[in-house]
């Protein structure tokens, strides 16, 4: 995908057309809500939340690994952003939106609260992803790849952060 976009390759082209196609196609206020939820302030604070929780339970390794899992994101999608300079589909002179850090954020915060509080909140977390990402398009904030780059991005971060967290977790005594 990002080979695509450096080079505007087939790929990137269907991205343009197909995110034409889709932006607008719901209420502004309803897409741009749908946006918001990758907010760093929105976010953040589930995090916060699930991570305050984890240390009372004892699981303070595992809210660590979740901390680092979310202070990678900007670590590795502003880079990104930089090298590939991609313009906005709403903004075509300004650069910077491959990949999309609100959908990276949304998915390592939320995704990272439910491993820490429980499994069963994993398809909560994924619904919130995903509606995050189809705001970010359906409003025109991003185009489609940008929030497809950041969904492998997050699972790679996940993958990585959650082995950790469960890893810690079986070395913590429960009370």
């Amino acid at each position: 995908m990002t080979w695509q976009v450096l080079v505007h390759g087939p790929l990137a082209r269907l991205d343009e057309r197909v995110s034409r196609a889709l932006v607008d196609t719901v209420p502004r206020p309803l897409s741009e809500l749908a946006s918001d939820l990758g907010n760093m302030p929105v976010a953040l604070p589930v995090l916060g939340c699930a991570m305050a929780y984890a240390v009372w339970r004892g699981r303070w390794r595992a809210a660590l690994y979740a901390g680092l899992a979310m202070a990678a994101v900007p670590l590795l999608v502003v880079p990104m952003k930089l090298w590939t300079a991609r313009p906005g589909p709403l903004e075509p002179w300004a650069h910077g939106y491959y990949p999309s850090g609100h959908t990276a954020t949304a998915m390592v915060a939320y995704f990272g609260a439910a491993f820490l509080v429980s499994n069963r909140l994993v398809p909560v977390a994924a619904v919130l992803t995903a509606v995050t990402g189809t705001g970010l398009v359906l409003r025109g904030y991003h185009w489609p790849l940008d929030v497809v780059a950041s969904l492998c991005l997050g699972l790679w971060v996940l993958a990585v952060s959650s082995s950790r967290m469960r890893r810690s977790s079986s070395r913590t005594p429960t009370g």
